[in-house]
């Protein structure tokens, strides 16, 4: 069983529709990535997945569960974590006071969770007791994905957690995040770099305007030409999504 299935999802802001049915699966353990060129509607897409954003047509299930109509803020409790793009750690906060907000969704003491978390952020163990805004802009990211993680999600989503970082700590955070699905969640990155997406995702989707225009192994993906895909000058014949379309 996938950790999180969406089918045919359609979401967008008052009577404008962004994304247009939009079918994907996440499984356990695995990295799964959506590409695309600005606009595509790859974040409205995260942000109605994680029930920020209320579908209005379309199925959400997480861990067997139909989430579709739940309130987003319970949707922790079925194992879905979320991680915004921006303002995504409470700058006012230590590190680990925002780890313990992290722990509320979790029943009983969160203190053994928060040092396993610690283990796998090497860098967030050397400053719990710093604020989180005075932390450079990738080890905030590392500390949302932290925060998301003391809930023991079985799926997490990132919306561009490399975005605006260095080459350096853009390496960092991928470790990391190959770290997570290798402890058997299943990760849903929303990827603006297209090369650090396709080295490190097992499954890609790539989004244009609005529509999962194609979708398969990373390897399948990794042969097509996604420049002209992103410009809309497809000179790809044959789609994996054409073999086996969800």
């Amino acid at each position: 069983m996938d950790a999180l299935t969406a089918e045919n999802i359609s979401s967008g802001y008052g009577k404008s529709l962004i994304v247009h049915d939009v079918s994907i699966s996440v499984a356990a353990g695995l990295i799964t990535a959506i590409v695309g060129p600005n606009g595509a509607g790859k974040s409205t897409f995260a942000k109605t997945l994680a029930g920020l954003i209320r579908p209005v047509g379309g199925r959400i299930v997480v861990n067997g569960a139909d989430v579709t109509r739940v309130p987003g803020h319970l949707y922790a409790r079925h194992g879905l974590g979320y991680v915004p793009q921006n303002d995504n750690v409470f700058r006012t906060m230590t590190v680990k006071e925002n780890l313990e907000v992290g722990g509320f969704a979790t029943k009983g003491d969160s203190r053994s969770r928060m040092q396993e978390v610690l283990e796998i952020f090497p860098d967030l163990k050397k400053a719990e007791t710093k604020k989180a805004g005075n932390l450079s802009g990738g080890q905030q990211n590392l500390l949302a994905m932290a925060r998301a993680l003391m809930a023991e999600p079985t799926v997490l989503i990132l919306d561009e957690p490399t975005a605006g970082l260095s080459p350096a700590y853009t390496s960092v955070v991928w470790q990391q995040i190959e770290r997570i699905a290798g402890s058997g969640t299943g990760v849903l990155v929303i990827e603006q770099n297209v090369e650090r997406a396709l080295s490190h995702a097992h499954v890609v989707h790539v989004l244009v305007a609005g529509a999962n225009h194609v979708h398969g192994p990373v390897d399948e993906i990794a042969t097509l030409d996604l420049a002209g895909i992103f410009l809309g000058h497809d000179r790809s014949a044959n789609h994996p999504e054409k073999r086996g379309q969800q």
